[in-house]
Formats: C-alpha cells, sequence, structure tokens
C-alpha cells in the first residue's frame, strides 16, 4: 500500500465515525516496496508535518550485492550483474565507514523528485533521459551485518531526505561492484518510533468499534 493510500483510510473511517471532513497528511512518504512507520498528522496538527518530517530516521533492512536495477530496489528489473565474491570484509568495513558524516548522493531516477513540475519517475518510466544533482543528507550511525553476505543488513540513522535506495547503489559502486535495495522498513522518525504504533487495520477498529472494515 501507499502512503496516500494509508491517508485515505484513515480519513473514510474518520468521516464513518464522525460524519465530519477533517484534513489529514502524513510526515513522510515510504516507498511503495517499504514498510514501517509513517507518522499522520490530522487537524490543526497538519501545520507541525514539515517539523516531523525535518526530524532523523532510523531504517532498518539489507541491500543485495552484485546487481543492480534502474529504480535501485525490486521495482525494476536486474539489468546489471557484478560477481561480489572477491570483496573482502575489510573492503565493506572501508566502505560503511565512508557513509558516516555529511554525504551529497543522488536521489534514483525512479523518485518523487520534481523536474520541470514532472514528477522524476513518471519521465523514467516513460523511458525519458533523468538528470537529477546530488543532495546533502547527514548520516550519524550506520551498521552492517554480513552474515548472509552477498545479502548485507544494515541499520541506518540519517536526516530527511536521505534515499535509502542511492546508499544502496551508492554501496555497490564504492566497492566497484553493484547493489540493490531488497528491503526496508523506516523504524522511528524522531523519538516516535514503529514499536509503539498502530497496525492500519487496528487503527481503523479503534475509529469504527460498530462498523464492518472498511474494503480497500
Amino acid at each position: 500500500m501507499t502512503s496516500f493510500f494509508v491517508v485515505d483510510r484513515i480519513k473514510r473511517a474518520i468521516w464513518r465515525s464522525s460524519k465530519q471532513k477533517i484534513k489529514i497528511g502524513h510526515a513522510g512518504t515510504l516507498d511503495p516496496l517499504a514498510s514501517g512507520l509513517l507518522i499522520l498528522c490530522t487537524g490543526r496538527m497538519t501545520k507541525k508535518i514539515d517539523d516531523y518530517q525535518a526530524r532523523e530516521k532510523h531504517y532498518t533492512g539489507h541491500f543485495t550485492l552484485g546487481a543492480s536495477t534502474p529504480s535501485y530496489d525490486l521495482e525494476t528489473e536486474v539489468i546489471e550483474f557484478a560477481d561480489p565474491t572477491g570483496i573482502s570484509l575489510d573492503a565493506l568495513e572501508n566502505c560503511r565507514k565512508s557513509f558516516l558524516g555529511y554525504q551529497e548522493l543522488v536521489p534514483p531516477a525512479h523518485s518523487a523528485v520534481k523536474i520541470g513540475g514532472k514528477r522524476a519517475y513518471t519521465l523514467a518510466r516513460n523511458g525519458e533521459e533523468v538528470v537529477l544533482a546530488a543532495k546533502p543528507i547527514y548520516i550519524s550511525e550506520m551498521t552492517i551485518n554480513t552474515e548472509h553476505f552477498p545479502r548485507i543488513g544494515f541499520s541506518i540513522h540519517c536526516t530527511k531526505g536521505t534515499y535509502i535506495r542511492s546508499i544502496a547503489h551508492e554501496f555497490g559502486r564504492r566497492l566497484g561492484n553493484a547493489a540493490y535495495l531488497s528491503a526496508l522498513t523506516r523504524q522511528k522518525i524522531g523519538e516516535y518510533a514503529l514499536e509503539d504504533a498502530w497496525e492500519l487495520d487496528e487503527l481503523i477498529k479503534i475509529l469504527n468499534p460498530f462498523n464492518p472494515p472498511l474494503e480497500p
């Protein structure tokens, strides 16, 4: 499900329970293939969306070495393969360290960044060339797990505007290889944690305790 889908479901649930139309927005889109925390703001709290979006994010998941895709994740087909067997643990550790601190990374062509009023992913899906400028980000913490190599588990704490897909792609490039993002979960936004959040269906049931579930 998309972030917009979640907002729509909650908006409909509130309407069913109170017959009130209420303004709702989310504090940071999740990619369609990602899971995890989504903060929703309602009513007057929508004015604070930018504040929540600006807070540090914590993501977990894994990269897969040895291949790359145009979208830097599994939304598109693999187009390039590279043998990762010669990559050493020292090389992986040095690569991890290279991401700490301030970075400038180019967003994926398949992203929501606007070019001339159009979303980059729309242009990319139409086969048009997409040229995006690098954006500054800051990574305060990054750990990796090589137990299931060539799949690399990770935990990343980063600033707003960080595309983890770009980190995956760049991780492979800095190793002289290739990589794509194969799983992603947003664990925290500021002090708000996934472990304290509602599942979507659970929240809808709270909003509508006497009504049948909403159809998708």
